[in-house]
């Protein structure tokens, strides 16, 4: 399959804005898909459902982050082998990498079903909300097959330049979430929100299965399988599993410690979580697309480039996350009622938002930096930077000031802190990587 965009000869900004723009929108559509359950459990089932829903969801981020993590170091690789045009490569790549995905996913899948019940209890769920919160997700985990393979595929077509079906498939999705979720959760209840969501990611892959077949965007034979190749596909991904993972592992932390206040804490921070991803996702998006690019860049060795990529991408970035910041800012008490009907949830949404806003900005210039380095092939220096953000910095410093007595805000401050610490330690491994690389 040929690229679909010359990242190396053609316009930057324009190059960018084909990778990014309809990955951006691939992303805010996966939070729609995410927010249909947060809007029917909270508004149907009430404040009790939404916390149970609040208490899974640091499970799924972790089993999603896996997934982004793992594949987006198949996406280095294949970057790389295509920006040095090596067909060979590229194609025992693909072959060994489906392999070795669809192994891992399925015994993902067998030891998270039998380890579920001792997850839960070790993050403090709440005896009230435990029952639903496991039904929930041992009907979400069947489907992380499923997650697996369809995030799986995106990332190959984002390493050919072609990263506009991502979206196309995340809206079928989504408009069939939101079809099926009212529906099953009349007819069965919270656990109901699940099956749909079940179907729809079932439903998502074959469809993403159909469309490379029928369209024959690149060619797999299962005899292509290089088992040289499986040393390296771990060597990438698993730097990128624990940077993708960290964030998720942080969040199952915090709300642990939130877990500790109250159930309208829990409600509260479940909200914020959900709006954050329209604040958060434009980030993502830009570190895998310009893993992506930098990768090819770096792979047709144009260092030049991947700098002029990363200039155009923070200030597009940054000025996206300036104007979405200040709205939710100044609308997150008005927002979160959409979620939950209670004016001491909405009150707390609306502190931490006042606390963290500025946060998101330094986020989209900690992810740009982060997709460089993972694009120049050294995930391992993003990981150890997402150690630092997280594990030294943000858990530490939520605990301290939590048990100091300056709760929740002070929890809310510590998740600042590590936004501005993550922002300047990310710019300056960047730059000393471009510095080695010349």
């Amino acid at each position: 399959m040929p690229t679909k965009i010359d990242f190396i000869g053609g316009n930057t900004r324009r190059c960018l804005m084909a990778m990014a723009l309809p990955m951006i929108a691939a992303m805010f559509l996966n939070m729609a898909y995410n927010l249909v359950d947060s809007l029917w459990i909270g508004n149907l089932l009430g404040e009790t459902a939404y916390a149970a829903l609040t208490n899974s969801t640091p499970i799924i981020l972790i089993l999603t982050s896996v997934a982004m993590g793992a594949t987006n170091g198949v996406s280095i690789l294949l970057s790389q082998a295509i920006g040095a045009k090596d067909k060979r490569k590229t194609e025992s790549l693909i072959a060994t990498s489906l392999i070795v995905a669809i192994a891992f996913s399925l015994l993902v899948t067998l030891v998270l079903e039998l380890s579920l019940p001792f997850i839960l209890k070790d993050l403090n769920t709440p005896t009230e909300t435990y029952d639903m919160a496991y039904s929930y997700l041992a009907i979400y985990v069947l489907g992380y097959v499923a997650v697996y393979l369809y995030l799986y595929f995106t990332a190959v077509l984002r390493s050919f330049g072609n990263s506009m079906f991502q979206a196309v498939a995340m809206l079928v999705s989504t408009i069939l979430n939101a079809i099926l979720d009212p529906i099953f959760i009349h007819f069965i209840g919270f656990h109901g929100s699940a099956i749909a969501t079940l179907f729809s990611q079932v439903v998502c892959l074959i469809f993403m299965v159909v469309y490379l077949k029928k369209k024959k965007l690149f060619s797999l034979h299962i005899t292509w399988f290089d088992k040289a190749d499986v040393l390296s596909l771990i060597q990438k991904a698993i730097p990128s599993v624990i940077q993708q993972s960290i964030p998720a592992v942080s969040t199952t932390f915090l709300t642990a410690l939130v877990s500790t206040y109250s159930i309208t804490a829990i409600a509260a921070y479940g909200i914020t979580g959900k709006l954050e991803t329209i604040l958060f996702y434009p980030a993502m998006a830009l570190n895998m697309v310009l893993t992506t690019i930098v990768g090819q860049c770096i792979g047709g060795q144009r260092t030049d480039r991947a700098k002029d990529y990363l200039k155009c991408a923070l200030k597009y970035g940054c000025l996206l996350l300036l104007i979405l910041s200040i709205i939710i800012v100044a609308l997150s008490r008005q927002l979160s009622g959409f979620f939950v009907n209670s004016s001491d949830v909405a009150a707390i949404v609306g502190v931490y938002f006042s606390i963290v806003g500025i946060g998101y900005i330094l986020n989209t210039v900690t992810n740009s930096f982060l997709g460089v380095l993972n694009g120049f092939g050294k995930p391992a220096k993003s990981m150890l930077l997402m150690i630092f953000y997280y594990i030294v910095v943000r858990m530490p410093l939520a605990y301290l000031f939590s048990f100091w007595g300056f709760g929740l805000n002070g929890i809310w401050t510590a998740v600042l802190i590590s936004h501005i610490c993550a922002a300047v330690a990310s710019i300056i491994v960047a730059t000393l990587q471009f510095g080695t690389q010349k």
